[in-house]
């Protein structure tokens, strides 16, 4: 399982992006209401530059920052003991400087760090003695649909079909195919609002085909 200690199962940067798009998107169809989303993603966070937040409601968060030459991942657990950040970003390219310590990362805080080198390998600088959650956060950034529809059809219950989160639906995103209407109407029985769901798509820069 993926945890600061072991990042070996964290896949390519380009790959973990593509996932991040595909959960937005499987939380933006499983609650329309933002507030109950895990995860959300912006594609025009600024010029070149894509971000990923995901939330567990419980305190405990991952901001995640995409560029055209690699990613920063900055890990809050509201728990564990917070330690000095410039130990925590020992050795971090001077080109995420500015996220990681500018807003929205300074206010949510840091507990830990990670980021992709010049070769695109993960690192990062040093790892605090209490890391222990955070397995839960990045345990869903492996890149598997089956991640997924085995953590969400325990936090979304209620929300999907009763035949549950179909897994092939969930791999077709995960792949980035177009968003269809049936799709959809896999997973859920009724869309509230397809123009929310569209500017949600739109915001996440994921292509879709729906008719209202």
């Amino acid at each position: 399982m993926i945890s600061i200690k072991n990042l070996q199962g964290l896949p390519e940067w380009k790959v973990l992006q593509n996932s991040c798009k595909a959960m937005s998107v499987l939380d933006a169809i499983l609650s329309q209401d933002w507030i109950y989303r895990y995860s959300s993603y912006n594609s025009e966070w600024s010029e070149n530059e894509e971000f990923f937040e995901m939330r567990n409601g419980e305190g405990d968060q991952l901001l995640i920052l995409f560029t055209t030459a690699g990613a920063v991942i900055n890990g809050y657990l509201s728990e564990a003991d917070q330690e000095a950040k410039d130990k925590l970003t020992a050795g971090l390219p001077e080109t995420y400087h500015e996220f990681i310590f500018g807003e929205p990362v300074n206010s949510t805080g840091t507990t830990f760090c990670i980021w992709t080198t010049a070769d695109g390998n993960w690192t990062t600088g040093h790892v605090p003695a209490g890391e222990g959650k955070s397995e839960e956060l990045l345990s869903l950034l492996d890149g598997k649909p089956e991640t997924y529809v085995n953590w969400a059809t325990d936090y979304f219950k209620g929300s999907y079909k009763e035949t549950g989160i179909p897994r092939e639906t969930v791999s077709r995103i995960f792949k980035g195919e177009t968003l269809t209407t049936e799709m959809v109407f896999s997973i859920i029985e009724v869309l509230e609002d397809a123009e929310q769901l569209k500017e949600d798509l739109i915001e996440i820069s994921y292509p879709y085909h729906i008719i209202e």
